[in-house]
């Protein structure tokens, strides 16, 4: 059963051998220096201009804008692979199926044009017919070109449209990228969005749905997460022309799931990460970094960087685990305490055709029983084959910490069945990606602010420490925790360490 198995290094050069024709940006980056080696053999020391601290979308477009810009940079990757958080998911027949962040939506024009520059297609995610609704133990249809969208018919839904748009409303309020500035930033910081939606709502269903929209985007109990957090996570959702709003988050047409990346979104990282060449080091977590008088030393395994500056392009919760010395500043110590990720897996089946396009179904789905809470076609463009995605999220992934393999695939497939019907029962094959027990995200799919961390700690996400930078999707204004916000994040950062330099 793959797990968190990563993509071979064969894989990853192979793939960037065959992308090699990129954008104008990327093709006039001058070549790698010759010290540096795709791996950490013994105990290497080089330098650099800049090390940037993690290979996903955030760090690796970091290093493409300081280089761009002339200056000498060194990535260290803890993992065997680029992308971080966005994983080809092996599925056992040298193929893969997205393991982690997979989606684009209109208003993110950062992912768009990176993938454009590297020739990654899009295609339009599957939509057509009818969405499924499990709830109190009854199984319904909906379809989604209506009035509500995505939202389920359920009888408290007026009620729930109400509480929709008094958070459109507040939303429209808070200052994108400094939420901790909004008028009513200590009122809201101080409640969970599920203290919110219990005073603001009356119907069990309206609630259920409340909770639910938690749980599809941030993988977390609507109990756990500050209504501020909430607030800024739905006023991230556009960019500087348009603002952000609910619509945008939930909806798959004309939002954030409208469209999917052709071969994967991992070919966005993996052939970025191609085109920088032997800058970046995999297997080579770091352990510390030191600030001298000189600039920095990075130590990794197998490897020592001094460099200028240092750009941690990771969630906070994971750059906790580094050695800084001396230490970080009160607030972003404290802010690496109270950012934990959500907690979330993905699990696939592959069947020989995807069936429930013929029973009329999007492969779409919000349920309050089983495993999986929320559902995807996760099938190719051609339709060749049908790969059903699940999300188990929050505490239903929490309940399965010691499952096996075999009870995780049961657990699955006993979902994909209660919503889908007896053909979801015998799949080819099942694949699934935890990111709650992923030594290197520790979750997904971002870091979460709970009552009272963003106006006491927020500021501290993007503030320099020193020569110490931050990057990551967490630290973007716009569609922070999403695939857009870490590209967002790189090119701010790369802008901030040129100009420090």
């Amino acid at each position: 059963m793959p797990g968190t198995t990563g993509i071979s290094r064969r894989r990853m050069l192979g793939t960037g051998a065959l992308t090699a024709a990129t954008g104008a940006a990327l093709a006039a980056l001058p070549a790698a220096p010759a010290a540096a080696r795709t791996e950490p053999a013994g105990n290497a020391s080089v330098s650099a201009d800049v090390v940037v601290i993690g290979a996903g979308l955030s760090g690796l477009t970091a290093a493409r804008d300081l280089i761009a810009a002339g200056r000498s940079v060194i990535v260290l990757e803890a993992r065997e692979r680029p992308g971080g958080r966005v994983y080809g998911l092996p599925l056992g027949d040298g193929t893969t199926s997205e393991g982690g962040a997979e989606f684009i939506g209109p208003t993110q024009d950062r992912i768009a044009a990176l993938a454009q520059e590297l020739g990654v297609a899009t295609f339009t995610t599957y939509n057509t017919g009818k969405n499924v609704y499990y709830r109190n133990g009854k199984r319904s249809l909906y379809a989604t070109d209506g009035l509500l969208g995505s939202v389920p018919p359920d009888w408290g839904v007026i009620d729930l449209q109400f509480a929709m748009l008094a958070l459109g409303n507040m939303a429209k309020t808070v200052p994108v990228g400094e939420p901790w500035k909004a008028a009513k930033a200590e009122e809201w910081d101080s409640q969970t969005f599920h203290t919110w939606s219990r005073s603001s709502s009356l119907s069990s269903g309206a609630r259920f749905l409340l909770d639910a929209f938690i749980s599809a985007t941030l993988s977390v109990r609507s109990r756990d997460v500050s209504l501020l957090y909430v607030l800024h996570y739905i006023a991230a959702a556009g960019n500087e022309s348009t603002p952000g709003n609910v619509d945008r988050l939930i909806n798959t047409k004309n939002g954030a799931q409208e469209t999917r990346f052709v071969g994967g979104s991992q070919e966005i990282p993996v052939r970025l990460a191609a085109r920088l060449g032997d800058r970046v080091r995999y297997n080579a977590p770091v352990r510390s970094v030191v600030t001298g008088e000189g600039g920095v030393t990075v130590t990794a395994d197998g490897i020592t960087v001094a460099a200028q500056r240092v750009v941690v392009a990771m969630s906070p919760a994971i750059a906790a685990k580094i050695d800084f010395s001396p230490a970080l500043t009160a607030n972003r110590m404290q802010l690496m305490q109270r950012y934990p990720m959500g907690s979330v897996a993905k699990f696939v089946g592959v069947y020989d055709t995807p069936f429930w396009r013929a029973d009329g179904l999007t492969g779409q789905s919000v349920a309050d029983s089983g495993a999986v809470d929320t559902t995807f076609d996760n099938s190719p463009p051609d339709g060749s084959r049908g790969i059903l995605m699940g999300f188990i999220n929050q505490s239903n992934i929490r309940a399965l910490d010691d499952a096996s393999p075999a009870a995780i695939r049961k657990a699955g497939l006993d979902s994909f069945t209660l919503l889908f019907g007896e053909k979801a029962a015998n799949p080819a094959r099942t694949a699934y990606q935890r990111w709650d027990n992923e030594v290197w995200s520790g979750g997904g799919p971002v870091g979460i602010a709970a009552p009272g961390v963003l106006t006491d700690f927020g500021a501290a996400l993007r503030a320099p420490c020193g020569p110490v930078h931050w990057a990551g999707t967490e630290t973007s204004g716009f569609w922070t925790g999403y695939m857009d916000g870490a590209i967002r994040s790189g090119e701010r950062v790369a802008k901030e360490v040129h100009a420090a330099l």
